[in-house]
């Protein structure tokens, strides 16, 4: 019933930018944080970008400074904005959602979209 449906990923060449959107749809409360993780072909998948219920946000090394994540919590919506792009950014992009119940944390992901930078 929960979904979470990224969108704008793409094809992009070194330099250039990317918005990608995910949007949670179905009855969920008590989000914690919604962010990013990424995969490239072959590679384990690894964190990228995540912002809290409140706001506070975090990013991995490697994109701080060109990345930038945002949220809606009313529309239940995170994008992450990526500028200055490299082709080491090339991988599957998938939203993640963290909930909270009581002290427990469930976790959530969407299917994925594609960012491909090259030239």
């Amino acid at each position: 019933q929960v979904q979470l449906v990224e969108s704008g990923g793409g094809l992009v060449q070194p330099g250039g930018s990317l918005r990608l959107s995910c949007v949670v749809s179905g009855t969920i409360r008590n989000i914690r944080a919604m962010g990013w993780f990424r995969q490239a072909p072959g590679k384990q998948r690894e964190f990228v970008a995540q912002i809290s219920s409140v706001g506070v946000s975090n990013y991995a090394d490697s994109v701080k400074g060109r990345f930038t994540i945002s949220r809606d919590n009313a529309k239940k919506t995170v994008t992450l904005q990526m500028n200055s792009l490299k082709p080491e950014d090339t991988a599957v992009y998938y939203c993640n959602v963290k909930r909270v119940i009581a002290t427990s944390i469930l976790t959530y992901w969407g299917q994925g979209t594609p960012v491909t930078v090259s030239s």
